[in-house]
């Protein structure tokens, strides 16, 4: 769950903090921003790789920031029992299945990880915002939602081989927030999502 990595990315990096990207960052199954070794990258223009584009070659270049994979999932499972999400289990910066296991979640639990996120103002400003700059380009929020949605705040795709296909999202009517989470997901998640939404939206509260 990258929103877990970038609550503890913020707790121990400030967002101008930067380093140099390496080959290992860039060895893992993509979606990728398409970082470039030897290339610096602040702590900002990460998160708003990994939170836009879900770039996994980001997540693993803050895992190193945070000094490497072995401290920064540990920090994530903390983290994610601190909230009480604790049926979550990350084995990967990323959230992709880790090496001899493989990451787990639940609906409920994404949902608590999301609500503690977006009351990070950085991480809330990326994930409402439609794009990002970064080194070289442009890139665009995937959040399809952001345009389809009104009210529409946050919300990101994902995949693992548990979960399959992902989509957690957030939105607004007047002061009442939901969030909506899919899991084990086939067709077009962005349309189901908003359906759940209106019929939450039009629940007594």
């Amino acid at each position: 769950c990258k929103p877990l990595l970038a609550m503890v990315v913020l707790y121990h990096l400030r967002p101008d903090d930067f380093a140099r990207a390496n080959s290992s960052h860039t060895e893992v199954e993509c979606s990728c921003v398409g970082l470039k070794p030897g290339q610096p990258y602040t702590t900002r223009q990460l998160l708003e790789a990994l939170l836009t584009v879900s770039g996994n070659d980001a997540a693993n270049m803050l895992a190193d920031m945070l000094g490497g994979q072995g401290v920064a999932v540990p920090a994530m499972n903390r983290k994610a029992a601190a909230l009480g999400a604790r049926s979550t289990k990350a084995s990967s910066p990323s959230g992709l299945d880790g090496p001899g296991w493989e990451s787990v979640t639940t609906p409920l639990d994404l949902a608590v990880i999301y609500r503690a996120a977006l009351t990070y103002p950085l991480i809330a400003h990326i994930m409402r915002s439609p794009s990002a700059q970064f080194p070289g380009k442009t890139i665009t929020n995937q959040n399809e939602l952001l345009t389809r949605y009104p009210g529409t705040f946050a919300g990101k795709t994902g995949f693992t081989n548990l979960a399959r296909h992902t989509f957690v999202a957030a939105a607004q009517r007047g002061n009442r927030r939901l969030v909506v989470v899919e899991m084990y997901g086939t067709g077009d998640l962005y349309g189901q999502a908003i359906r759940l939404f209106d019929w939450g939206f039009s629940q007594p509260r």
